[in-house]
């Protein structure tokens, strides 16, 4: 009998990062060649030995991709990491994280136009 396998993803944000790369590649948007070798790249210049920083890596890489293709703006996407970061720390354990528990109210609500389809 084999051992159970490990998990693909260790947290939801590394499905949800993965899916995304995948929607937008399937969307039109870039050659997943492209995306692979960029990734390569970045993994190339010295992951961790045990590889924990690989969905930090596909992080930094889908971010830099994104605002280069023009689908969200650098200045917009740190902001929302910034957003994201405020509402971690402010979440009570047990409840679920979401942009509003931001102190600072930041995040991109449903009117925010900065992004594109």
């Amino acid at each position: 009998m084999s051992a159970p396998e490990a998990p693909p993803f260790e947290a939801p944000w590394q499905a949800q990062l993965f899916a995304l790369t995948v929607a937008l590649n399937e969307a039109g948007h870039f050659a997943w060649a492209d995306w692979a070798e960029r990734f390569g790249a970045r993994r190339a210049e010295g992951p961790a030995a045990d590889a924990s920083d690989y969905f930090d890596h596909w992080l930094d890489v889908f971010e830099g991709f994104v605002a280069e293709l023009g689908l969200a703006e650098s200045a917009v996407l740190a902001e929302l990491a910034a957003s994201w970061r405020r509402a971690a720390e402010a979440t009570p354990h047990g409840v679920a994280l979401a942009l509003e528990n931001d102190p600072l109210g930041g995040g991109a609500g449903e009117t925010d136009t900065r992004y594109r389809e």
